[in-house]
Formats: structure tokens, sequence, C-alpha cells
């Protein structure tokens, strides 16, 4: 009977019960995907940088298609693709 109580309590009542443990499972499932997201970003940022370090005419390209600069003597402007503006919205935050 003992027994009986503890597995219960030890399935249902417990800080640490089944569908607790369930739950952070998937929890480390979806923190390990992300970490596995942002090792590939981490990657990619660091192929960009040595990159730009190696070819100065890619850094001005960079700056220009990334963050919009210009030279004082020239004007700007942006063309828009009506399909894709939430994209842009991301990008500017």
């Amino acid at each position: 009977m003992f027994t009986l109580f503890c597995m219960v309590w030890m399935l249902f009542f417990d800080q640490n019960d089944v569908f607790t443990q369930m739950e952070m499972r998937g929890r480390l499932a979806d923190l390990e995907e992300e970490k596995e997201y942002y090792i590939d970003k981490i990657k990619q940022v660091n192929e960009d940088r040595r990159e730009l370090l190696e070819q100065p005419g890619l850094l001005e390209k960079f700056a220009r298609e990334k963050y919009l600069m210009k030279k004082t003597n020239e004007q700007l402007f942006i063309v828009i693709d009506s399909e894709t503006p939430e994209v842009l919205e991301e990008e500017a935050q």
C-alpha cells in the first residue's frame, strides 16, 4: 500500500512529476534548436566579417546595402518590393 502511495505521489503530485518532466524535455528540445540556429548565425557573421576585413571594396558595398549609407554628393532611392514589407520591418528593428 505504501509503495502504491509513493508511486502515485511521484507520478502526479511531486514537484518533478511526469507531466513536468515531459514539459521540460520539450522546452529543452526547443532550446537546443535555438542554440543551433544561433551557432549557425554566429558562423555566418564571422565569415562575413572575415570577408569584409580582407576585401576593402566589399566594406563599402556592405555599408551601402545593409545600412543604406551614401556619399555626400549622392541621392539614395529605396525600392521596396510590395510582396515582402515585413522583411524590411524586421531588419529595421
